[in-house]
């Protein structure tokens, strides 16, 4: 009978082991669960199909670089294609280019093709710019970045130009020419075109060099460990990838901490050394970047004004070919597709956003709004909500006529800030919780933080957001939602390998294709920036800010002419 009993009891304890080890793996199966997985379950909520209907595949291989193995459907994929075909930028010629023979701003000039021309309002400026080598020789290839601007600094007015790359060394701009009086022609070159192929290059092969770092900690226990879109090596990870839009985030997995004791989400700082010395020469401050080109002749025209009825059709122009699509004139914007009101007082914001519920969601670029508008009116009381300033959320209330303002942040927070984990939140799935209605506004902005990233992240994340604006208004179609564009900023050698002025116009022009036709309104912060005589900022001063609140609550409210 004991022999009996001991073997029974030998049997039942490796029968416990062996279910201790099942249990084991799956838990850590479950902790290593990558994207595929992730897709799949995706899958399951969006269309209802049961799991079991669901053929089960053997995971073999986990993909840290996860844009590159997104599963899209045929129109997608179309799409993708479109956005990649719009941003195409010409290459120099294959091969190592010596500094000397990449673009030098000083040796190159500019000319105003039309400049004998009697010029009314209205009419087209043409400008050709001529770029040459630091020999002084002629480039024979384009590619290079350059920005232009019309403005009349006495009149507080200006406007951007249309640059055409001949790719040949030459470059026509064209302008519009929408006030009278001296108009000032202005040329610069932003990044040669040398630079530009670094920064391609930086784009899609150093995805990794700004780094992010999240806390884990379980007693007295803690670990710090660094996460991104993309983790290089062969380190296991934890997979934070967000189940219901399949965002893919992963942080390397801590030596003696569970994937679940992450407590915080942090920027932990930007690479070194990511040029080689012949590279870093093409990102040189007042040598090439953002320097001015010079007229090799008059630089200035004169515009005769135009009757007021011709004057008045010419501002509210139509179509999808308007450009520009606004225009300073005495520090006042003039959109030419809408008409604008100018809130410059308290009480007409007031007014305006009674009864409303305002939602902002994006980086800082865009509690700019929020602390323009707590500042501007009196009545906006904020409320400590005790976030971080740099992350959000916030809230305030005006207590007089009941609206409130609402902010929150991207999960890529600006600067060394530090956020709780559990406070993360993607827009998409901020947007899918808001009932919607003709009280609820709805303000996004989303670049500056992902001009870091390969393209194909931040068209993943724009699709997720579009899908969720789309829903939004089907279930309530007057909910107001306004887009802010990018904006341009100061440059220097380090800030145009992390958040150039190109890849902010590379990523406006995929977001601004991506939500045309769709029932959204745009604040041109873009051409705002640039059309301005003050000098560029990531952050814009406040009479730029003020004219982006003017056109935002211009949609809110619109004009009852």
């Amino acid at each position: 009978m004991w022999p009996s009993f001991c073997r029974l009891q030998v049997f039942c304890m490796i029968l416990a082991v062996l279910a201790i080890l099942v249990l084991v793996h799956n838990f850590h199966q479950l902790e290593q669960l990558d994207h595929s997985t992730v897709s799949v379950l995706n899958r399951i909520i969006e269309t209802g199909v049961q799991q079991s209907s669901l053929p089960i595949t053997k995971i073999t291989r986990r993909h840290y670089c996860d844009y590159e193995h997104q599963i899209l459907s045929k129109r997608e994929q179309a799409e993708e294609e479109s956005l990649f075909a719009a941003i195409r930028w010409p290459n120099p010629p294959v091969g190592k280019i010596p500094f000397i023979r990449s673009t030098d701003p000083a040796h190159s000039n500019f000319v105003i093709l039309n400049s004998h021309v009697h010029f009314k309002v209205g009419d087209q400026l043409e400008v050709l710019v001529h770029m040459k080598d630091f020999q002084g020789k002629p480039k024979l290839y384009g590619g290079d970045y350059i920005q232009a601007r019309i403005h009349s600094p006495l009149l507080k007015a200006g406007a951007t130009g249309r640059v055409v790359d001949d790719q040949n060394g030459f470059y026509k701009v064209f302008f519009t020419l929408l006030w009278p009086g001296e108009v000032r022609v202005s040329v610069s070159l932003v990044h040669p075109s040398e630079g530009v192929q670094v920064l391609q290059r930086l784009r899609e092969e150093r995805p990794d060099r700004v780094y992010f770092k999240s806390l884990f900690r379980s007693g007295s226990t803690s670990e710090t460990t660094v996460c991104n879109v993309c983790l290089p090596g062969e380190l296991p990870v934890c997979n934070f990838t967000d189940l219901h839009t399949g965002e893919p985030w992963f942080c390397y997995k801590p030596r003696k901490l569970p994937c679940a004791s992450r407590i915080s989400h942090a920027k932990g700082g930007y690479q070194k050394s990511l040029l080689t010395p012949d590279e870093s020469r093409f990102f040189q401050t007042d040598v090439n970047i953002k320097v001015p080109v010079l007229s090799s002749g008059p630089d200035t025209v004169t515009v005769e004004p135009l009757g007021f009825t011709e004057s008045s059709s010419l501002d509210r122009s139509q179509g999808p070919d308007v450009f520009p699509l606004g225009y300073y004139y005495q520090d006042q914007w003039r959109p030419r597709t809408y008409w604008i009101r100018h809130f410059n007082n308290s009480a007409d914001i007031s007014e305006c956003l009674q009864g409303k519920v305002v939602h902002l969601f994006g980086d800082s670029t865009l509690r700019q709004w929020f602390e323009y508008l707590t500042a501007f009116v009196p009545d906006l009381v904020e409320f400590n909500l005790g976030s971080p300033k740099n992350v959000g959320p916030f809230m305030s209330v005006d207590l007089k006529v009941h609206h409130s303002a609402a902010g929150s942040q991207p999960q890529n927070c600006g600067g060394l800030t530090t956020v709780f984990s559990s406070e993360l939140r993607y827009i998409a799935n901020e947007l899918n919780g808001i009932v919607g209605g003709r009280n609820t506004v709805i303000a996004i902005t989303i670049w500056s933080h992902f001009s870091t990233f390969p393209v194909e992240v931040y068209i993943r994340r724009l699709r997720n957001i579009r899908r969720s604006i789309i829903r939004l208004l089907d279930r309530s179609p007057k909910t107001v939602v306004v887009l802010r564009t990018a904006n341009v900023q100061a440059l220097g050698p380090e800030v145009s390998l992390f958040n150039s002025d190109w890849y902010s116009f590379q990523l406006d022009t995929i977001m601004r294709k991506m939500f045309s036709g769709i029932a959204v309104f745009f604040v041109e912060a873009w051409e705002m920036s640039l059309a301005h005589d003050l000098p560029h900022n990531l952050h814009p001063q406040d009479v730029i800010v003020k004219n982006q609140i003017d056109a935002f609550l211009s949609f809110v409210c619109p004009s009852e002419t």
